[in-house]
Order: structure tokens, then sequence, then C-alpha cells
């Protein structure tokens, strides 16, 4: 059942890619509100608020009171107050509790919003976590001054200049999300990495559908395919095969789970010469076929939304 009471629809082609759309009179590339605001916005974009999707833009989400149930690349999220859950550029994301039960701020932003030196400190282009964070007492009160007053400018900014309105709200994004980057419960997942490092993500997060070779990348970068191995496992804790296989695997996974493409055409998509060797790398990743993941995983997230 949808949150209306209707029966939920299950017939997939897409996930719905939702560009950025900025609100009337707002600085363009970031907007700030009320979480009780989130299901009107969606509406007045022709959007399903409950559905899934995949934005290309950056999403903050901060639980203030109430419970908010969602879904981010296949973890389930379960917040409550003092929670904060980062959406990146590209993921699938998913509510799946009725958005009237929670409290909260949303702050969303576009990739090229903020400065290339906050991108950098904060890793704003790296998906570092995608479970809730709640960040111990002296983090969460730093982060919620910092929100509080990102909020109350955001509200205040009819009567400045356009371009002092959007130096304002860059400025207090920009603190908001290095300290969010490094409370507490996140610098133990994977940092910036070296420039090696980072110049192979974004190859591979561009290039992951059309090769999985560690050569071919090493080749176009002008590295040695040992170099991009031991930067990879410096940053990440894994080899540069295992990145790139792990980037693909989780494309396959959102395909299979909110598309109905076939797994012949999912492999396809996805680089593999054939069925039959896009079945294999899957098995061997996740020890079950395609057709048995998107029947548990549809399984479980339909028991979830409706539970």
């Amino acid at each position: 059942m949808d949150k209306n009471g209707q029966p939920r629809r299950t017939g997939r082609t897409e996930v719905t890619s939702v560009p950025y759309r900025a609100a009337v009179g707002a600085p363009p590339g970031a907007e700030v509100f009320d979480l009780s605001a989130l299901s009107g916005r969606a509406h007045g974009h022709g959007l399903d608020p409950y559905a899934a999707k995949r934005p290309t833009f950056h999403e903050l989400i901060a639980v203030r009171g109430g419970r908010l149930r969602c879904s981010l690349d296949f973890g389930a999220c379960d917040m409550t107050a003092g929670d904060w859950l980062w959406v990146r550029p590209g993921q699938v994301h998913q509510y799946d509790s009725d958005l009237a039960e929670a409290d909260g701020v949303v702050v969303l932003f576009t990739p090229g919003f903020l400065t290339p030196a906050t991108v950098q400190a904060a890793r704003v282009d790296q998906p570092v976590w995608r479970s809730p964070l709640t960040p111990t007492d002296a983090d969460a009160a730093a982060l919620d001054a910092v929100l509080q007053v990102l909020r109350s400018e955001y509200r205040r900014l009819a009567d400045l200049p356009l371009e002092i309105q959007i130096d304002v709200v860059r400025h207090l994004l920009s603190v908001l999300v290095l300290r969010l980057s490094h409370a507490h419960g996140v610098r133990e997942t994977a940092g910036a990495g070296s420039e090696a490092f980072r110049r192979f993500q974004r190859a591979v997060e561009r290039d992951f559908c059309r090769t999985h070779r560690v050569e071919d990348y090493a080749h176009a970068l002008g590295y040695s395919v040992r170099t991009l191995t031991r930067a990879t496992r410096s940053a990440t804790g894994t080899g540069a095969k295992a990145f790139i296989d792990d980037r693909v695997l989780l494309e396959a996974r959102r395909l299979l789970w909110h598309t109905d493409l076939p797994a012949a055409a999912v492999g396809d998509r996805l680089g593999f010469p054939g069925a039959t060797v896009f079945t294999r790398f899957f098995r061997r990743r996740t020890g079950e076929t395609p057709a048995a993941f998107r029947a548990r995983a549809r399984g479980t997230h339909e028991v979830r939304a409706e539970g």
C-alpha cells in the first residue's frame, strides 16, 4: 500500500531521475525547508514524494523529532531525533513512512554550489556513508547551531541582492557539510585519498558501464595498474579491480530492484558481453542470481514499506 492507502504500483521501467529545480525567489543552487513541506514541494513538481528517486543533487536530512523510515541504495534507514542522512547525487532514495510522522529540516544543493576547496575537505563528491549518522553530543550541538543559523538566514534572504544571497547560503552550508563530514562516526570510512585515487574514482563513475578493466583506466589516466591498485587500497581498503566491481554491482542492484528490465538487459547496460557472464559475475559477488536478488529485495522492501 502507498501512503494514501492505495495499492502500491509494481510495474517499474526506470527509477525517476530528479533534476534540481530552484524554488521561486530562492538562491539558485541551494534550498532549505522543513520536512513537512517536502510533500507539497514534490507534488508541485509533479513527483510522488514516496516513489523511488535518483536525485541529481545532494539532499541532507536532519530529523529533529518523530520517526522517519527510508531506504538508500538497499540500506534501511530508521531515523529518529538527532539523526542525519546525506543522499548523494545518483543514489537511489525512497521514503517508506508517512512524512507527517517526523519533524526535520531538508537541505538541497547542487554538485557545483560549494567551492572546490570545501568539496575536497568535506568529501562532498564521495559516497562516504550510506547509513544515518547520530553525532555525539558535542558534534550534535555544533551541527544544530549551524543548521538553525542556515535555516534562519535562508528565510531572510529576500532583502539581499542575489549575489549576497548566494554567498550567505554557500558559506553557512560550507560550515555545515564540513562539520557533518568530520563528525564522530564518519572518519573511520574512506578518506579523500590521493590525487591518483580521486582521478580513478571519477573515471570509474563515468565509464564503469563501458569497461571493467583496471588496465583501461590506467592507460586512460596515465598511471600503472600497480599505482592505481595501491592508491585505491590506501583510500578504501580494497584493490582497484574490486573498486570497479563494487560500483558495477551497486548499479546492477539498483536496476534489478527499481526497474523491470530483464537481467540480460541489465547486464547489457552495464557492459557485460552476455547474460551468462553477467549472471556469473552477480552470483560470484552476492551468492545469488539476479532473479533471486530481485525477488528477495523487492519482497523485503514491500514488507518494510507496509509495516
